[in-house]
Protein backbone atom coordinates (compact mmCIF):
# COMPACT_ATOMS: atom_id res chain seq x y z
CA UNK A 1 0.00 0.00 0.00
CA UNK A 2 3.03 2.28 0.92
CA UNK A 3 3.50 3.02 -3.06
CA UNK A 4 -0.49 3.84 -3.88
CA UNK A 5 -0.17 7.21 -0.53
CA UNK A 6 3.27 7.65 -2.38
CA UNK A 7 1.50 8.26 -5.89
CA UNK A 8 -0.79 9.94 -3.87
CA UNK A 9 1.13 12.57 -2.28
CA UNK A 10 2.83 13.53 -5.44
CA UNK A 11 0.07 13.89 -7.32
CA UNK A 12 -1.24 16.21 -4.83
CA UNK A 13 1.87 17.98 -4.20
CA UNK A 14 2.73 18.54 -7.25
CA UNK A 15 -0.88 19.94 -8.72
CA UNK A 16 -0.87 22.25 -5.79
CA UNK A 17 2.80 23.16 -6.28
CA UNK A 18 1.86 24.12 -10.38
CA UNK A 19 -1.10 26.46 -8.49
CA UNK A 20 1.35 29.61 -9.86
CA UNK A 21 -0.33 32.37 -7.57
CA UNK A 22 1.57 35.37 -9.44
CA UNK A 23 0.76 34.54 -13.02
CA UNK A 24 -2.66 34.17 -11.67
CA UNK A 25 -2.68 37.52 -9.56
CA UNK A 26 -0.87 39.32 -12.61
CA UNK A 27 -3.26 38.19 -15.44
CA UNK A 28 -6.56 38.54 -13.32
CA UNK A 29 -5.87 41.72 -10.94
CA UNK A 30 -3.14 43.03 -12.64
CA UNK A 31 -4.32 41.91 -16.58
CA UNK A 32 -0.62 41.03 -17.66
CA UNK A 33 1.74 38.45 -16.99
CA UNK A 34 4.76 38.99 -14.67
CA UNK A 35 6.90 36.76 -16.51
CA UNK A 36 7.15 39.12 -19.02
CA UNK A 37 8.43 41.44 -16.88
CA UNK A 38 11.72 42.36 -14.69
CA UNK A 39 13.71 39.03 -13.71
CA UNK A 40 10.91 37.44 -15.62
CA UNK A 41 10.50 34.46 -12.58
CA UNK A 42 7.46 34.23 -11.75
CA UNK A 43 7.95 34.63 -7.71
CA UNK A 44 7.15 36.81 -5.07
CA UNK A 45 10.52 39.00 -5.69
CA UNK A 46 9.49 39.64 -9.24
CA UNK A 47 5.65 39.85 -8.24
CA UNK A 48 6.89 42.81 -5.70
CA UNK A 49 9.46 44.27 -8.18
CA UNK A 50 6.96 44.53 -11.17
CA UNK A 51 3.47 45.18 -9.45
CA UNK A 52 4.33 46.64 -5.79
CA UNK A 53 4.63 45.52 -1.96
CA UNK A 54 1.05 44.57 -1.46
CA UNK A 55 1.20 42.11 -4.67
CA UNK A 56 4.45 40.34 -3.58
CA UNK A 57 2.95 39.89 -0.27
CA UNK A 58 -0.14 37.99 -1.73
CA UNK A 59 2.24 35.49 -3.89
CA UNK A 60 4.52 35.31 -0.61
CA UNK A 61 1.29 33.93 1.55
CA UNK A 62 0.05 32.45 -1.39
CA UNK A 63 2.47 30.16 -2.79
CA UNK A 64 3.08 29.17 1.40
CA UNK A 65 0.14 28.16 2.37
CA UNK A 66 -1.02 26.19 -0.96
CA UNK A 67 2.55 23.93 0.09
CA UNK A 68 1.08 23.62 3.66
CA UNK A 69 -2.52 22.97 2.02
CA UNK A 70 -1.03 19.80 -0.11
CA UNK A 71 0.86 18.45 2.91
CA UNK A 72 -2.47 18.39 5.24
CA UNK A 73 -4.63 16.87 2.50
CA UNK A 74 -1.80 14.16 2.22
CA UNK A 75 -1.55 13.24 5.48
CA UNK A 76 -5.49 13.52 6.02
CA UNK A 77 -5.89 10.86 3.37
CA UNK A 78 -2.54 8.12 4.14
CA UNK A 79 -2.76 6.54 7.68
CA UNK A 80 -0.46 7.78 10.39
CA UNK A 81 2.02 4.86 9.08
CA UNK A 82 2.85 6.73 6.38
CA UNK A 83 2.85 10.34 7.71
CA UNK A 84 7.10 10.68 6.59
CA UNK A 85 7.20 9.25 3.14
CA UNK A 86 4.11 10.93 2.59
CA UNK A 87 5.34 14.34 3.79
CA UNK A 88 8.37 14.09 1.77
CA UNK A 89 6.22 12.52 -1.59
CA UNK A 90 4.17 15.86 -1.27
CA UNK A 91 7.04 18.34 0.21
CA UNK A 92 9.22 17.51 -3.22
CA UNK A 93 6.39 17.32 -5.30
CA UNK A 94 5.28 20.70 -4.53
CA UNK A 95 8.82 22.45 -4.80
CA UNK A 96 8.66 20.55 -8.58
CA UNK A 97 5.15 21.42 -9.60
CA UNK A 98 6.08 25.35 -8.33
CA UNK A 99 9.12 25.45 -10.32
CA UNK A 100 7.61 23.31 -13.77
CA UNK A 101 4.09 24.23 -12.79
CA UNK A 102 1.48 22.18 -15.54
CA UNK A 103 -0.62 24.79 -16.03
CA UNK A 104 1.80 27.40 -17.40
CA UNK A 105 4.03 26.13 -19.57
CA UNK A 106 6.47 24.31 -16.95
CA UNK A 107 8.03 28.13 -16.92
CA UNK A 108 7.17 29.09 -12.73
CA UNK A 109 9.05 30.45 -9.22
CA UNK A 110 12.10 29.53 -8.02
CA UNK A 111 10.49 27.23 -4.96
CA UNK A 112 11.83 29.64 -2.38
CA UNK A 113 8.58 30.43 -0.93
CA UNK A 114 7.54 26.92 -1.03
CA UNK A 115 10.97 26.04 0.13
CA UNK A 116 9.89 27.81 3.39
CA UNK A 117 6.63 25.59 3.83
CA UNK A 118 9.18 22.60 2.81
CA UNK A 119 11.15 23.57 6.15
CA UNK A 120 8.02 23.65 8.00
CA UNK A 121 6.82 20.55 7.17
CA UNK A 122 10.45 19.25 8.28
CA UNK A 123 9.84 21.09 11.59
CA UNK A 124 9.14 24.73 12.85
CA UNK A 125 12.56 25.29 14.35
CA UNK A 126 14.06 24.44 10.58
CA UNK A 127 11.75 27.28 9.39
CA UNK A 128 12.73 29.78 12.32
CA UNK A 129 16.55 29.01 11.48
CA UNK A 130 16.28 29.68 7.84
CA UNK A 131 14.37 32.95 8.39
CA UNK A 132 16.55 34.11 10.48
CA UNK A 133 19.60 33.36 8.07
CA UNK A 134 17.71 35.03 5.13
CA UNK A 135 17.21 37.95 7.14
CA UNK A 136 20.80 38.27 7.92
CA UNK A 137 21.84 38.08 4.65
CA UNK A 138 19.01 40.81 3.31
CA UNK A 139 19.82 43.41 5.81
CA UNK A 140 23.89 42.97 4.94
CA UNK A 141 23.39 42.77 1.30
CA UNK A 142 19.90 43.65 0.18
CA UNK A 143 20.15 40.98 -2.46
CA UNK A 144 17.06 38.50 -2.49
CA UNK A 145 19.09 35.93 -4.24
CA UNK A 146 22.29 35.24 -2.00
CA UNK A 147 20.19 35.73 0.59
CA UNK A 148 17.52 32.68 -0.95
CA UNK A 149 20.42 30.50 -1.77
CA UNK A 150 22.12 30.93 1.49
CA UNK A 151 18.51 29.96 3.51
CA UNK A 152 18.65 27.06 1.40
CA UNK A 153 22.18 26.09 2.28
CA UNK A 154 20.82 26.68 5.87
CA UNK A 155 17.55 24.30 5.50
CA UNK A 156 20.22 21.17 4.27
CA UNK A 157 22.52 22.00 7.06
CA UNK A 158 20.35 21.97 9.99
CA UNK A 159 18.35 19.31 8.93
CA UNK A 160 21.39 16.77 8.90
CA UNK A 161 22.40 18.92 12.11
CA UNK A 162 19.06 17.99 14.26
CA UNK A 163 19.29 14.65 12.35
CA UNK A 164 22.43 13.34 13.84
CA UNK A 165 21.22 15.08 17.14
CA UNK A 166 18.48 13.24 17.08
CA UNK A 167 20.63 9.79 15.97
CA UNK A 168 22.47 10.92 19.34
CA UNK A 169 19.63 11.01 21.26
CA UNK A 170 20.68 14.57 22.17
CA UNK A 171 17.38 16.32 24.08
CA UNK A 172 14.88 13.64 24.14
CA UNK A 173 11.84 14.62 22.63
CA UNK A 174 13.36 18.03 20.84
CA UNK A 175 14.54 16.50 17.25
CA UNK A 176 12.12 13.09 17.10
CA UNK A 177 10.57 14.72 13.90
CA UNK A 178 13.77 14.59 12.47
CA UNK A 179 13.96 11.13 10.39
CA UNK A 180 15.33 10.36 7.36
CA UNK A 181 12.59 11.15 4.94
CA UNK A 182 12.80 14.76 6.46
CA UNK A 183 16.18 15.37 6.34
CA UNK A 184 15.94 13.73 2.23
CA UNK A 185 13.07 16.03 2.01
CA UNK A 186 15.65 19.23 3.13
CA UNK A 187 18.12 18.62 1.00
CA UNK A 188 16.11 17.79 -2.07
CA UNK A 189 13.82 21.20 -2.11
CA UNK A 190 17.64 23.25 -0.55
CA UNK A 191 19.43 21.77 -3.98
CA UNK A 192 16.45 22.33 -6.27
CA UNK A 193 16.44 26.16 -4.93
CA UNK A 194 19.97 26.72 -5.53
CA UNK A 195 19.82 24.90 -9.08
CA UNK A 196 16.76 27.01 -9.96
CA UNK A 197 19.37 30.07 -8.81
CA UNK A 198 22.25 29.26 -11.05
CA UNK A 199 21.49 32.26 -13.05
CA UNK A 200 21.82 34.53 -10.24
CA UNK A 201 24.49 32.73 -9.03
CA UNK A 202 26.53 33.61 -11.98
CA UNK A 203 25.95 37.46 -11.97
CA UNK A 204 26.69 37.60 -8.32
CA UNK A 205 30.40 35.97 -9.59
CA UNK A 206 30.34 38.17 -12.17
CA UNK A 207 29.44 41.30 -9.57
CA UNK A 208 26.32 42.14 -12.19
CA UNK A 209 23.37 40.98 -9.18
CA UNK A 210 21.44 44.26 -8.79
CA UNK A 211 20.30 44.86 -4.98
CA UNK A 212 16.54 44.69 -4.50
CA UNK A 213 14.01 47.57 -4.79
CA UNK A 214 10.17 47.61 -5.40
CA UNK A 215 9.22 49.44 -8.68
CA UNK A 216 6.07 49.41 -9.91
CA UNK A 217 5.65 48.83 -13.57
CA UNK A 218 3.67 51.50 -14.95
CA UNK A 219 0.82 50.75 -17.67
Amino acid sequence: MTWLYVCLSLIIGYLFGSINVSVILSKVVFKGDVRNYGSGNAGATNMARVYGLLGGLAVLVGDFLKAILACAIALLIAPQAYTEICIMSVGIACVMGHAFPIFFGFKGGKGVTVGAAVALMVDWKVLLFIVAIFIIVFVFTHIVSISSVMGAFGLIFISVVFYVLNLCGVAGTIFANFTLERVFLAFFAGVLVVWLHRSNILRLLNGEEKKFTFKKKGK
